[in-house]
Parts: structure tokens; C-alpha cells; sequence
């Protein structure tokens, strides 16, 4: 089952799987508090059987990057904002490591996609770790430039799928 939920849910995942070992602000993003933002979790059970959060990702209203802007230097050509596109964006996706492999990313993703619609959005993207590449590409994403780095987090790629 997946959910909107306030970021205060799915946080303590965020920060455990994507920032292990930083301070918690490594893990607070400036665009969660943006208008239009919202936050999916996905859950399954704990032992007791009590609903517990296994995947999660943020989305916001985030107009996708012109060649050699953000993150996107190394994005190359062909990268940049259609005129009247709605574009959001996805970060913080994670997945309890117990949880990998049984569908609650995609679950998340589908979930964010839908609401992202919902809000009148024609494109969804993300600077994804190079690692989840088979993932967003199994979910219709195309790679856009080349790969790049974020320090202290590893390789990336602009991933982007327009929603039709």
C-alpha cells in the first residue's frame, strides 16, 4: 500500500538508506518544503505485523534543467524545459534493504507519477544514482548526458520520462 504523506514519515528511511553515517541534515532537502512538494511511502508489515514504511521518494514542481545547468553539467545535449512543460522532480527515493527486490520502489514510483499527474504534471526526472539505471530505465526513463558525480554520494544520471 503506498500513501501522500508528510515528510516526517518517510525521513528516518531517506536518511538511513541514501545518507548513512551523515548528520540528519545531509538528508533534509531545501525543495521538501517548496509548494507542490509531496512525499510517498510504501509500506509492508514488521514481524508483529505492524505497518512500517519500506520505500519511500519525494517529488517536486521543479522545471527539468537546461544543458549545464545543476547537476546536469555532464547532461549533454537534448537536455531542457519544452516551453509549458510541468515537470517534477523525484529524490529521496529509498528502499529498506531487507525490502529491495519486492517492488516497493516501483510501487513509490508509480504512486509519485500518479500524483504528479493528478497535479497536471506532463514529465517526470531525477539526478538517480548510476546503480539504479536498470530500475528507471525498466520504468519507461530514458538516460539524458553523461554520467556525473555528486560528491560524497557517488555516480549519477539525469534520468527523464515524459508522462503521455
Amino acid at each position: 500500500r503506498t500513501s501522500v504523506v508528510p515528510l516526517g514519515d518517510v525521513f528516518r528511511l531517506r536518511r538511513e538508506v541514501l545518507r548513512p553515517g551523515l548528520p540528519e541534515d545531509s538528508a533534509r532537502f531545501a525543495e521538501d518544503e517548496l509548494p507542490g512538494a509531496f512525499h510517498v511511502a510504501a509500506y509492508g508489515e514488521d514481524a508483529g505485523g505492524v505497518p512500517e514504511v519500506l520505500g519511500c521518494g519525494s517529488f517536486y514542481p521543479e522545471p527539468f534543467p537546461a544543458a549545464g545547468e545543476a547537476a546536469g553539467e555532464a547532461a549533454g545535449e537534448g537536455v531542457g524545459e519544452a516551453a509549458g512543460e510541468v515537470a517534477y522532480r523525484i529524490r529521496g527515493m529509498a528502499s529498506a534493504a531487507r525490502a529491495r527486490g519486492r517492488g516497493y520502489g516501483a510501487a513509490v514510483l508509480a504512486a509519485g507519477e500518479a500524483e504528479a499527474r493528478r497535479r497536471g504534471a506532463d514529465v517526470m526526472w531525477c539526478n538517480g544514482r548510476t546503480e539504479a539505471r536498470a530500475f528507471y530505465e525498466r520504468h519507461g526513463y530514458r538516460t539524458v548526458g553523461a554520467e556525473f558525480e555528486i560528491e560524497g554520494v557517488g555516480p549519477h544520471h539525469v534520468f527523464r520520462r515524459e508522462l503521455g
